[in-house]
């Protein structure tokens, strides 16, 4: 975290106008922009959301993200059109994001060059970016969806991702080396893959807001990943979206038991059952499913 002040220090000295591009965000100004969340906080001040809340989160899926998304006013929290490795295994974290962009090279060496003054080693930007990662990170990167040269390592680096988080990661650029990182068997989201290294790019922000799509991602936000795509939860929505889950998990339940009997039409039970007797069983049988559960 030091050396994420230092460097910001250089960098508000020699370029201020671009701090917000340039640097991480501060511990006052994590706490400011996620200032709903109800959770403690981790050193940096960004929301420590427990171990059980996203253990929980595992049982949601991508239509149970949105529903409370939606509601709360949140209407850009999912992206779709993602080539998945394995997406059969859920991706479940907190966001660490890096932002990459067009290679500008007066700009470029000004960030290098305080880079290396700020003791920030290897040279490669990648690895800067991945030497900071830690257990329970989701790593979330904007390469802005460039596959040629656009490439966030390959199979030696996605497993020094692994072994650092313990999680997959995402990455809105290419990757190469497949056959390698697939043998992994975690989940990855990406944009294509392509046998070329990035090159003409920069790396222009760690753990500040990045666009991945139509979503703008926060740093600490909890990410959802599954077969169809990526929710990326604010903190305090998180609560929402589980409780959310677990209902509409029950809820399928029940009915798609009633719908194997082949004693319903399609309308007599979904949404919800129609006849007052269902109903009453329906809520019932909730009702005894959230005790064994412990679940309100």
């Amino acid at each position: 975290m030091m050396q994420i002040i230092r460097l910001a220090a250089a960098f508000l000295i020699c370029w201020a106008p671009m701090w917000g591009q340039l640097t991480g965000f501060s511990n006052q100004e994590r706490l400011k922009y996620t200032k709903l969340s109800p959770f403690p906080r981790f050193p940096d001040g960004s929301p420590k959301i427990s171990e059980e809340w996203l253990r929980r989160l595992g049982a949601a899926s991508s239509e149970e993200g949105w529903v409370p998304l939606v509601r709360a006013g949140y209407l850009n929290q999912w992206e779709g059109g993602w080539q998945i490795l394995h997406g059969g295994k859920k991706l479940i974290g907190r966001a660490f994001t890096a932002q990459f962009m067009q290679e500008r090279p007066d700009v470029n060496d000004i960030i290098e060059a305080d880079a290396k003054a700020a003791g920030l080693a290897p040279p490669a930007a990648t690895q800067r970016v991945i030497d900071m990662l830690q257990p329970g990170d989701v790593m979330v990167v904007d390469v802005f969806g460039k596959i040629e040269e656009g490439g966030f390592g390959g199979d030696n680096l996605a497993t020094a991702i692994y072994a650092a988080t313990g999680n997959g990661y995402v990455v809105n650029g290419s990757l190469r080396d497949l056959e390698g990182i697939y043998s992994l068997e975690i989940p990855i989201y990406v944009r294509g893959f392509h046998p070329s290294s990035r090159a003409h790019t920069m790396l222009t922000g760690i753990n500040v807001p990045v666009r991945i799509g139509s979503v703008t991602v926060m740093p600490g936000d909890v990410v959802l990943g599954d077969r169809e795509g990526l929710s990326f939860i604010p903190p305090h929505l998180v609560p929402q979206v589980v409780e959310h889950a677990e209902l509409s998990e029950l809820h399928d339940e029940w009915t798609k038991e009633k719908f194997k009997t082949r004693k319903y039409k399609s309308s007599d039970l979904y949404p919800s059952p129609k006849d007052p007797v269902l109903k009453k069983e329906y809520e019932e049988w909730l009702a005894r499913k959230k005790a064994e559960l412990g679940r309100k």
